[in-house]
């Protein structure tokens, strides 16, 4: 069984590219025979003017789940009522220093810094992608 985590979007490919910034996931290739993404839309029908309308990105080695893009009229209205939590790349003695440093590249991509907890049950940082969707790197 796999897992897919879709994101309501204003601009998907803009919030594709952050998320792939702050997972390290790739664009999904188009399916087998086809050059790009328009030209597989184009064989099922997809008018052009909607080829804007979805992205989806995956994870290099296949072990994440897919994240799809859906083009969406309303913007955010509410505080998610899920989020994800993400882990830095390079963690390494510093674990604190690594989480820092990624929420840095990613709110120098268009996050949005919320809060930052160090407790005893743990360290991380909330922050909202650039359309406003919390998540944590801790």
């Amino acid at each position: 069984m796999g897992v897919q985590v879709v994101f309501d979007a204003n601009d998907p490919a803009r919030l594709a590219d952050f998320w792939a910034l702050a997972l390290g996931y790739i664009p999904q290739p188009p399916p087998e025979g086809f050059d790009s993404w328009e030209d597989f839309g184009r064989s099922i029908g997809i008018p052009e003017e909607r080829f804007g309308d979805y992205a989806a990105l995956v994870d290099p080695d296949r072990n994440g789940p897919r994240l799809f893009f859906q083009k969406v009229p309303e913007g955010k209205t509410a505080k998610n009522r899920m989020h994800l939590d993400i882990d830095p790349p390079n963690i390494e003695d510093d674990r604190w220093s690594a989480v820092v440093a990624h929420a840095d590249r990613l709110i120098s991509a268009g996050a949005t810094k919320i809060d930052e907890r160090r407790d005893p049950t743990g360290e991380w940082i909330v922050l909202r992608d650039p359309e406003g969707n919390e998540f944590c790197v801790h």
